[in-house]
């Protein structure tokens, strides 16, 4: 029993073995959010996976959000949470805490992730012009300094990834007038894919992926082609936040990334199950012409 409790951990690490020979020297780009973000074992979890990731030799992004620490520092400083059509309204005194409460969360991930021994930069989008942005509207409404990216320039990226350093990214960019703005994290994660030609993007979510059934969360999809995510999209059969993030995961793959993962954060190493092995345990986007399993040929 002792000796098929090695043998099974080995079957696992050779398992892993064609996953690390594709992604050896390849870009990937991990947006960390959620409620993964407020459970402090789980986000070490998370660190150690990206850890893992960086010393098998990958080329790791983080953009992070903060959305429930935004609303807990908004409140803790007696001020309202206002939302259009899911967007937080942001105003002057808002994005003030917005940036701080970012700015914070980014700290807190480079000393974790350097306590494990990987040098890492936390940016944010105002940082070497990386994030150029408008003003984005909700409805038609004005909400405030929430931010569309308009360009990304990706050159403080590849400096610190050269530099062997892992770069932390906050979503705040600046407009042509270099005011301050709060960008969707989402968002911000796929376009720095695209921007840096990623071989895939992953966003860690309070979801376990995409549903066949939208309310059935045990019919998830372990492989959805670009064509069938577009179909869902269609039909109805996903509804409110998935919408847009499986538009975020159709338009990087039309832009060159291979494929994009949604996956539970909640999940104990969900970046490594997900990643690095052949089920898998969340949902991944591929092209209408590519395969989830990658074998020793591939």
């Amino acid at each position: 029993m002792v000796m098929q409790k090695y043998l099974d951990k080995a079957e696992a690490l050779i398992e892993m073995l064609p996953y690390i020979q594709r992604l050896r020297k390849k870009m990937i780009v991990v947006k960390y959010g959620g409620s993964a973000m407020m459970d402090e074992e789980l986000k070490k979890n998370i660190i150690k996976d990206v850890v893992l990731l960086k010393l098998v030799g990958v080329k790791l992004i983080i953009v992070h959000g903060g959305g429930k620490e935004i609303s807990r520092w908004v409140h803790k400083v007696d001020m309202e949470s206002q939302f259009i059509n899911g967007l937080r309204v942001t105003d002057q005194d808002t994005i003030e805490v917005v940036e701080m409460v970012l700015n914070k969360i980014n700290k807190e991930l480079v000393t974790l992730v350097q306590s494990l021994g990987v040098k890492a930069v936390g940016i944010s989008g105002k940082d070497g012009g990386l994030l150029q942005v408008g003003k984005k509207l909700s409805g038609g409404k004005d909400i405030g300094y929430v931010g569309e990216i308009r360009k990304v320039d990706p050159k403080i990226l590849y400096n610190l990834l050269e530099k062997d350093f892992l770069p932390i990214v906050c979503p705040i960019g600046i407009d042509d007038a270099f005011c301050s703005y709060n960008i969707n994290a989402d968002d911000t994660a796929s376009a720095i894919a695209k921007s840096v030609s990623a071989e895939q993007l992953v966003f860690v979510t309070d979801t376990k992926g995409v549903f066949y059934d939208k309310d059935d969360p045990s019919s998830i999809i372990p492989k959805l082609h670009i064509k069938e995510a577009a179909s869902l999209i269609d039909n109805g059969n996903v509804n409110g936040g998935m919408i847009p993030k499986l538009q975020n995961c159709i338009d990087a793959i039309n832009h060159g990334v291979s494929r994009v993962h949604i996956l539970d954060g909640m999940i104990p190493h969900c970046l490594l199950l997900e990643i690095f092995m052949n089920k898998g345990i969340g949902t991944a986007i591929l092209m209408d012409d590519e395969e989830k399993v990658y074998n020793g040929n591939d």
